[in-house]
């Protein structure tokens, strides 16, 4: 007498079988229709590995690279100003004055200060040169000799500090004269003429507007390949190009520059590399604090296969191209993607060179589609 088990393990064999029956047979008519389909034309290239070239694009915040900020280096009242607030202004042009006139005096006090301390050490020298005479003669002691001598020294002495004291004030005195240390656009004044000020005051800020630099965090992994690049090829074969949006339909700003610095740290917090670059900014076309996009030309990734962005299709198993096989026809193949060069898709896995690849628009095309090739442009094969 048959248990219920031994039914149920019937019933499931039966089920199988019938099961594969059925996949069997689609199977058979899905390879049915797909060599009764008509060849599909599109283009098919020979893959080859080779030098593709990158375009990369960054957001960064500009600055001007030299900017400073002025302050006072003496205390004083501010007396004049020689710019108009806004002006373009060169390297050296007088600012403003800070009450010279006690600082002229003080270089006059000093200077007295080292003409008597001259004058001392004068007297001091004869002095010692007459001790020395009597010592020979036996009329003044060792002592009183050497008395003299240590005079002299100290008279030496009070010379070299009254000379440091007269050097201290021409420079304090040179303080009172605020000159631009670089050319460029000025700002706002921060004290009005009349105001006492202490050293240390904040008077002015002056903004050099060309050139400008770019700092920005350039990703770990392109850095590293940037890096590994500029070990082949010279920093020079590097450009950089600058985008700022333009405002009220206007067209974007674009300027050209170069890359200027590669760090050598990396941020632990976002795992990022800082590299700059500067631009040459004629007429002030951009300012700095202004958001913009840089660009990074002449990279490459060397040695690699790439196929056209349009070739790539997402299968079950992920990206995947169409091979054309032997028989031409259309095999999907799960590739893992690289970067994206252009129009260009760089390929790390899943072809090799010498691969047949459908590379023109693979809608419509499924496994085991007839393809008759169309050559893609730039295909040598």
């Amino acid at each position: 007498m048959m248990t219920s088990v031994s039914r149920w393990r019937v019933l499931l064999l039966a089920g199988a079988t019938l099961l594969l029956s059925a996949c069997s047979e689609e199977q058979k008519q899905a390879e049915a229709g797909a060599q009764s389909m008509p060849p599909v034309t599109t283009e098919v290239a020979t893959i080859q590995r080779q030098d593709i070239a990158l375009n990369k694009a960054y957001s960064s915040l500009l600055t001007s690279e030299h900017e400073v900020t002025l302050v006072a280096r003496v205390n004083g009242t501010l007396q004049t100003r020689q710019f108009e607030q806004g002006d373009q202004v060169s390297e050296g042009q007088l600012l403003y004055t800070i009450e010279p006139e006690q600082y002229e005096a003080m270089v006059k006090q000093h200077e007295a200060d080292l003409q008597s301390a001259k004058a001392e050490l004068a007297r001091a020298g004869r002095d010692a040169e007459r001790y020395k005479s009597l010592l020979a003669r036996s009329s003044v002691s060792r002592q009183q000799y050497d008395q003299a001598l240590a005079e002299q020294q100290v008279a030496r002495a009070r010379v070299a500090q009254a000379e440091a004291a007269l050097a201290s004030a021409n420079i304090d005195l040179g303080y009172t004269r605020v000159t631009a240390p670089v050319s460029g656009r000025i700002g706002l004044s921060q004290i009005n003429l009349g105001n006492l000020v202490n050293a240390g005051t904040e008077l002015v800020t002056i903004t050099p507007l060309d050139p400008l630099e770019v700092r920005f965090q350039m990703p770990l992994k392109d850095a590293l390949e940037l890096r590994s690049q500029l070990e082949l090829d010279d920093l020079n074969q590097i450009h950089a190009s600058l985008s700022v949006a333009g405002g009220s339909g206007q067209a974007d700003t674009e300027l050209q520059g170069t890359l200027d610095f590669l760090g050598v740290r990396v941020d632990q917090k976002t795992s990022t590399v800082q590299a700059s670059a500067s631009f040459a900014n004629p007429g002030a076309k951009v300012l700095p604090g202004q958001f913009v996009r840089v660009s990074i030309e002449g990279l490459k990734r060397y040695n690699v296969l790439a196929v056209p962005e349009i070739a790539v299709t997402q299968g079950l198993m992920g990206p995947q191209v169409f091979v054309v096989d032997d028989e031409n026809k259309a095999r999907a193949r799960t590739i893992e993607l690289g970067e994206i060069a252009g129009e260009m898709q760089i390929v790390v896995s899943g072809l090799e060179s010498g691969d047949k690849v459908v590379v023109g628009d693979p809608s419509g095309i499924k496994p085991g589609t007839p393809i008759k090739a169309a050559s893609a442009q730039g295909d040598d094969a």
